[in-house]
Parts: structure tokens; sequence; C-alpha cells
């Protein structure tokens, strides 16, 4: 990392400098060697998708990957740096939003690594946002059955909010849940029902009153994975693999009123919740790997030569990253405002500002990727340097947890009402 670009970095907050550091250290004394070990250097050089795939069960993480995401995350425990973002009554630190995204950043400027994996969204600073939903919406009964075990990784909860017809317009989506005696009935189909693959639990979102297009009427059911009638019919090969993202069917999956997470009817205020517990973070990580792309693409073009002089020398490499550098400095201005607004305000008062952040970090990487890519040339295509893993990856949010399109229209929502 750049002097000039490390500045930025450093420019953090006391408490959350001394995080970095003990972050840091924790890498170097634990991840660092454990990625060394065997040949555990397949996941993330240029063997990375192959190794992590088990393609013969329908494209999942391999078991061999899981492992080693596990022992990382079990060593972040022990280490009290896996809750750090949770309150202290569960374990963490109560980390505030503002933290978290500047860690989040770091994380991803440090590249790939077993520290944070951004396709599996697994990191040693753990993000929990279906805890989160169990903690603010759930029952007493609810959060002893969820939380701690959840946190042991003993259970998991799958979110399933997406249908065939409906992606990012909730209020019409078509999985009911009729009433017969003391039971609900739910049918439907979920599609990119992401974490199936592991999960004990779904989160089922399914209309249980009002017509389509009405936000009130929905409600979030919490469903055993093996429920009668809950079938995973397949996984859905993406761009970026391995893949979580199942195709469920549910036909006449009969749960209680226990199953409920929340108010009845008052569903979409989990996935809300959830959505902005994500936006924020992806967006923080967003610029920390666009940042981390631009130091590559420096330091190759710093040590390459052509034509007889520096790669650098040449205003066509060196205009196009300080562009970039620019937005990463005012991308990181709205990724922090953002979250220290988001730990003053509730979070839907805030929602845009969650928006804006979210859609232009994560297009942000996505160029800084593919001009890391232009930059370093023949080499910069090739898997054995990261940026296609980047850009596969961070392609990704800019659809997930709603695309750039109704994140923009929630800022143009802002920006026209009375």
């Amino acid at each position: 990392m750049t002097e000039q670009l490390a500045a930025s970095v450093d420019a953090v907050p006391g408490e959350i400098a001394e995080v970095i550091e003990e972050i840091d250290a924790f890498i170097e004394a634990e991840i660092r060697p454990l990625e060394r070990e065997g040949d555990n250097a397949r996941f993330f050089d240029h063997r990375r998708e192959h190794a992590r795939t088990d393609f013969d069960a329908g494209g999942i993480p391999a078991a061999e990957w899981e492992a080693l995401l596990e022992e990382m995350v079990s060593r972040a425990d022990r280490a009290g740096l896996w809750r750090y973002g949770l309150p202290e009554e569960l374990g963490g630190r109560g980390a505030s939003n503002l933290a978290l995204a500047v860690v989040r950043e770091h994380l991803n400027r440090l590249g790939i690594g077993l520290h944070n994996d951004p396709q599996s969204e697994i990191s040693m600073i753990g993000n929990f946002p279906t805890v989160i939903l169990v903690h603010e919406f759930g029952s007493d009964a609810q959060k002893h059955a969820f939380i701690e075990p959840a946190l042991r990784r003993e259970l998991g909860l799958a979110f399933g909010l997406t249908e065939p017809g409906h992606g990012s317009d909730a209020t019409r989506l078509e999985t009911t849940a009729r009433r017969e005696g003391e039971k609900w009935v739910l049918d439907g189909t979920k599609r990119f029902n992401s974490g199936m693959h592991r999960a004990s639990h779904d989160l089922v979102f399914a209309r249980t009153s009002g017509s389509p297009g009405e936000p009130r009427g929905i409600t979030a059911f919490v469903v055993p994975r093996d429920a009668p009638g809950l079938d995973v019919q397949f996984y859905w090969w993406t761009f970026n693999m391995p893949t979580d993202h199942a195709e469920v069917e549910l036909e006449g999956v009969r749960v209680g009123d226990d199953a409920i997470l929340g108010e009845l009817d008052r569903g979409l205020a989990l996935a809300q919740r959830f959505v902005h517990e994500n936006r924020i973070r992806q967006a923080a990580s967003s610029l920390g790997a666009a940042a981390f792309c631009i130091d590559e693409a420096v330091k190759w073009a710093r040590e390459r030569t052509v034509g007889g002089k520096p790669l650098w020398r040449n205003q066509g490499i060196q205009f196009p990253l300080a562009e970039l550098w620019t937005e990463c400095e005012l991308v990181r201005g709205v990724v922090r405002k953002t979250a220290a607004e988001l730990d003053r305000q509730h979070h839907m008062q805030v929602t845009h500002l969650v928006a804006m952040a979210n859609y232009r970090a994560n297009r942000l990487a996505c160029e800084a990727a593919d001009r890391a890519m232009q930059t370093c040339g023949g080499m910069g295509y090739t898997r054995h340097m990261p940026f296609e893993h980047i850009y596969r990856h961070h392609r990704r949010y800019r659809i997930t947890e709603g695309t750039e399109e109704v994140q923009l229209r929630k800022v143009a929502y802002e920006l026209f009402r009375e």
C-alpha cells in the first residue's frame, strides 16, 4: 500500500486503530500460517474456484474449504474477534457501525485470504444479520434456541425472500401461509435462498393477509430445514462459484405460531433490517476491495517497464487510476458518514444514505478491478492475479440486497418527496 493511499486508513479514531492493529497481529500469528499448511494455498491461488467447489454436489462449497473456514472462525472466536460487532450480552464488544465499516474496509484491502473471504461472506470479524433479527425481533424461546447455537455454528438460518417471479419487489411475493387449525400451511417457491446447503432452518417470508403490492400482510416464518414439504430442488450455478443459492419449493409445509419471527403481517420490517445490516457492510467491503485493486495496479505500473521507461510514466495509466483513487476518497466519506448515522438514527431514517453508499461502492469495486486488470495487461486477465476473483464477487453485490436501480429509486424518492 502506498504511503498516500494508506493515509486515509490511518485517519480513524484511536480505539478503532487499536482494533485494526489487533486484527493484523492475529492474522500474522494465526491466519497466515493456517493458509500455508499442507496444500491450503490451492484455495487462494489460481486454483481457488475449483478447489473451493464441489461440482459433483451441485456446485456447493467443498467440505474441505468449509472446514478450513470453520477453523479460522474458531480461532477468531477464541481470540475475541469473531463477535466483535455484536452487543456485549451476546459475547461481543458492541462495536459501532462506523467501527465495523472501517474494519471491513481494512480486511478487504488486505486482498484475498482466509482472514476475509467475500465469496463465502465469512470473515474473522463476523457478520450476523440473521442473529441480529432473532435478537431484535425474536421471542425469548427463539432467542434461546437460535442465537448462541448459531454463533457456535451448530445451526444456521438461511434467508428465503426472493422468488422466481419477484426479486427486488418483495411486496408481490407469491408464497402464501394460510391458517388451518393450530398450524400455518406454507406453499410457494424461493429462489437464491442463500445458505441452504448448511442451514438447519430457513427464514421464509410468506403472505398471510392483504393483497399483492401491499407492504403489510407478509410474515416471516422460521421453518426447519427437514420439515415435510420443504425441498431443495437444486443450486443455481453463478458467475462466482461455489454457490449456496438454492431453489426451494414449499408444498404444504406446516408450522405453528412459534415459528413466526416478529409480528404477524409485519415481516417486511425484518427484511428491511436484514438488507440494511448487509448493505453497509457490503459497501465498506467493496471500498476496501477497490482500494486493494488500485494498490496492486500502482505497484505493477511502478515495477513494469514498457518502451524503455516505467509504465506509470504514461498518462494513459496515471489518469484512470488517479480518478479511481479520487472516487475511493469520496466514497469512503459517504460510507463512514452513513455508518455513523446508523449509529445515531433508526436504519429506516437513513435508508437513502445506505442506498447511496452501497450502490456506489459496489460499482467502484467492479470499476477498480477492471482497471487493474487493464493496467496489468495479459497477466491481469489471468487467474494468477486476483482481479477476476474480486470482480466476479463484487459484481454480485450490484444485484443482491436490492439492485442498483432499486437503490437509486430510494435515493430519488428521498430527493423528490415533500
